[in-house]
């Protein structure tokens, strides 16, 4: 899981970089924006995954009582700071 979000964060970067180089080029707005709208659906999808493998970790970690338990505060809050 780690991995994957790993590589998703790395396309984003790769892709942002892009968007750098087009701006600093001139290139056109249309395109610029087109591009920037993927980066940001990379990162919304790698902050998903992250937050759903670290939610299963530590799932893991409280069914042996290495962690204690999320509220529904706590939860609420990771998800609404990816929205």
């Amino acid at each position: 899981m780690v991995g994957d979000a790993i590589t998703r964060l790395k396309r984003a970067q790769g892709q942002l970089s892009g968007v750098i180089s087009m701006m600093e080029e001139g290139e056109d707005c249309t395109a610029v924006l087109q591009q920037l709208a993927a980066v940001s659906r990379a990162l919304d999808r790698a902050g998903f995954k992250i937050v759903a493998s670290g939610m299963r970790h530590c799932n893991t970690a409280r069914e042996r009582g290495e962690e204690p338990e999320l509220t529904e505060e706590e939860l609420e809050k990771l998800f609404l700071a990816l929205a």
